[in-house]
């Protein structure tokens, strides 16, 4: 590898920013101009000298051929049913992408639908949604190229695979909610760029009806309009196309405003919307089921969330009756009705997470009163649940944990028993795995929940790898990972931590992770670190950290705070200047979860934890791999390319003991990329970890990493 001199040169601009009375430097803000021949130049030269770090990891073909081999489980969705008709994705281990497969009624002939490398063999096309009519007979979905999420949508004949109707642009991330027969259905589509200021094109989001087949300029707004730039819209119709249910969420905030329409009173054109919830803070979901009933899955006054239902005709938080009361110890995710004339007694499923691992119980639809539980194949994650939604007896479920690849089951209402109804599509030989779930105490003495995977036998110390994300009430459960097994085959350990910010203990525990206390998330992670060094698993030169996006940002604060606990990290697709961050990608999004820099009080918080802004000359950092994504539409790869140029500048460990370098890759973006490049992507990482955490291969797999 280089000597140190071999890192490019940065220039370090003297400029600053005086906000709220603080000064703010910002020495490589060229670098936020990705078009710039001073920023081209640099990135060539970052780019020539990952090559050359790169040349130096012979592991990366060990990882590579591991990696696919434990992603040849492939995968397999639980399916949905419309007019008998069923649909489901699935990939194959030759496939690179998930494909979309229907079955017609009475009939056990499958027919792909979907298929995104057919229709775009360079890997880049990604189906990001889709979305069958109450018949079964026409299909919604959305197609993105080159990694940027901005999906067109279309409409498919579902017999004949003709195309219907589409393109129709702008619909980034809507839901559809088709009337019935199949003539129209409302969907979400932001405003034309010439009718909102410049510099808000990804904003202004709007509710339309689109009757099929008729120009998108024609379609009418029905909800939205004059609304905040930042809001997000989802909507749904009831199955007997009766009631119109929309909700709106101010950016990425944990509560919503919810309104329902009765259709029949109004038509679908001019609906007459009566609030469920408004102005509250807490987050609501409605349900129209075949029973009439409006069920409403919350967590207003009951942060780890219950179930009410009332009249659809009487919305109002006044004639709540909570069907489903909450658990104290389980935050309360998903249910399902079965109430088919084959059912004695119509029952209700509710699929709950008890410290990240799954459980489903059973109850009376009339009263809500426990009946039982379904038996799950072990400590894992359970998927959606999905039924008829005409009614039935039988519901679905995907399982996985983390040493069993996703596969589906089906719960009988009859029998109350629970059965193995589609297995992953691959069969391989996995890595014997030991997997505990362990508690350990954070610094302001909060317990704070970990899954650890080992080798099966082995003891420690040994390299270590610490997985965190810690934002968004997004949870950590159990889950088949090809990367996870591939690092505990190779003879490390893989820690997953379920910080503050997530929603492992409910919307208490996601908000004592946000904004002012958005401190808790990293010292959960310091905490964790210290807790497996102190247990034994692993030493400061063994460990790493890795994480992505909001996780990106979690290990730069890492990096930053606790440069002492980690040998290496893996920083993608991160946000790491926390001041600037509004101003590139979806940031404005984000405020509600991490504040702006325009309010006096959340400047000061982000300065005192934003990794770029405290990146301290002369520390000896850990060996550091930013990896981004040209054509990621999420968060700029600026932030990357700063906290990169900062810490080249600042580290005191020489560049072959301890490189900072960044992999930049184009034709991609933040989410969903086919197999090929998940492998390459995972298996530059895993080989740079291993080799500056020490770990060594076994020894049939040839050349030590």
């Amino acid at each position: 590898m280089p000597d140190r001199c071999r890192y490019p040169a940065a220039e370090r601009v003297e400029l600053s920013d005086i906000r709220h009375g603080h000064t703010v430097a910002d020495p490589y803000r060229w670098l936020e101009e990705p078009n710039s021949p001073q920023t081209k130049e640099w990135s060539a030269a970052q780019d020539a000298l990952f090559a050359n770090a790169a040349a130096d990891l012979p592991a990366r073909d060990w990882f590579g051929a591991t990696i696919r081999e434990l992603m040849a489980a492939g995968t397999i969705g639980a399916p949905v049913w419309r007019g008998g008709r069923r649909f489901f994705t699935r990939r194959t281990p030759a496939q690179e992408h998930e494909v979309l497969v229907t079955v017609p009624s009475g009939s056990g002939t499958e027919h792909i639908l979907l298929d995104p490398h057919a229709l775009g063999p360079d890997g880049t096309t990604t189906l990001d949604s889709w979305d069958p009519d109450h018949e079964g007979r026409l299909l919604a979905y959305q197609l993105s190229v080159g990694g940027d999420e901005e999906a067109q949508l279309w409409v498919m004949d579902v017999a004949s695979g003709e195309t219907v109707d589409g393109p129709i642009d702008r619909c980034r991330n809507t839901s559809i909610a088709w009337l019935p027969g199949g003539a129209a259905f409302c969907y979400v589509r932001r405003l034309p760029a010439e009718e909102v200021p410049e510099g808000e094109e990804a904003y202004h989001r709007r509710v339309y009806l689109h009757e099929v087949g008729t120009p998108a300029d024609r379609d009418v707004l029905v909800f939205g309009a004059g609304g905040d730039k930042i809001c997000y819209y989802g909507v749904a119709v009831s199955h007997d196309g009766r009631w119109l249910l929309v909700e709106r969420t101010r950016g990425t905030s944990a509560s919503n405003d919810a309104w329902i329409a009765d259709l029949r009173e109004t038509g679908a054109h001019t609906p007459r919307f009566v609030p469920i919830q408004r102005d509250v803070d807490a987050r609501t979901t409605g349900h129209v089921g075949r029973d009439g009933r409006l069920y409403l899955l919350t967590d207003r006054g009951a942060p780890r969330g219950r179930l009410c239902v009332t009249d659809p005709a009487k919305p109002g938080y006044a004639h709540w009756r909570t069907l489903v009361h909450t658990d104290a110890g389980a935050v309360l995710r998903d249910f399902a009705i079965l109430d088919g004339p084959e059912m004695a007694h119509p029952v209700l499923l509710a699929s709950w997470r008890r410290r990240a691992i799954s459980e489903i119980t059973v109850h009376d639809l009339d009263s809500g009163e426990w009946r039982g539980s379904v038996p799950l194949p072990g400590l894992g994650s359970v998927g959606g649940l999905t039924e008829h939604p005409e009614g039935g007896h039988e519901a679905w479920f995907g399982y996985t944990d983390n040493s069993s690849p996703t596969a589906v089951y089906r719960y009988d209402g009859r029998t109350s028993e629970a059965a193995l109804w589609e297995p992953s599509p691959g069969t391989l030989e996995l890595p014997e795995v030991r997997t505990e779930q362990v508690t350990y105490t954070s610094r302001d003495g909060t317990p704070v929940q970990m899954l650890l995977l080992s080798p099966h036998g082995a003891g420690g110390p040994r390299p270590t790898i610490l997985y965190g994300y810690g934002g968004f009430a997004i949870s950590l459960t159990p889950a088949y990972s090809a990367v996870v097994l591939a690092w505990v085959r190779a003879g490390g350990s893989f820690a997953i931590a379920n910080l503050r910010g997530g929603l492992e203990e409910g919307e208490e525990w996601h908000r004592a992770g946000m904004l002012g206390a958005k401190q808790n998330v990293f010292d959960d992670f310091a905490s964790a670190a210290e807790h497996l060094v102190k247990t034994g698993v692993t030493s400061p030169g063994q460990l790493a950290a890795k994480g992505g996006s909001n996780g990106g940002l979690l290990v730069g604060a890492a990096l930053t705070q606790r440069p002492e606990l980690f040998a290496a990290a893996v920083c993608s697709a991160p946000l790491l200047d926390m001041v600037r961050y509004e101003h590139f990608g979806l940031g404005q999004l984000w405020n509600v979860e991490y504040g702006s820099a325009d309010d006096p009080e959340s400047l000061g918080w982000l300065l005192d934890y934003s990794p770029y802004h405290n990146v301290t000359e002369g520390l000896r950092y850990p060996a550091t791999l930013f990896t981004v994504f040209d054509n990621d539409t999420r968060v700029d790869p600026l932030h990357a390319r700063k906290m990169c140029a900062a810490l080249q500048h600042a580290t005191a460990a020489p560049v072959d003991e301890r490189p900072i370098v960044l992999r930049r890759e184009s034709e991609v973006g933040h989410s969903a990329r086919a197999v090929s490049r998940s492998v390459r992507l995972s298996a530059d990482q895993l080989a740079f970890l291993a080799r500056f955490t020490g770990l060594r291969l076994p020894q049939d797999a040839g050349t030590a990493g």
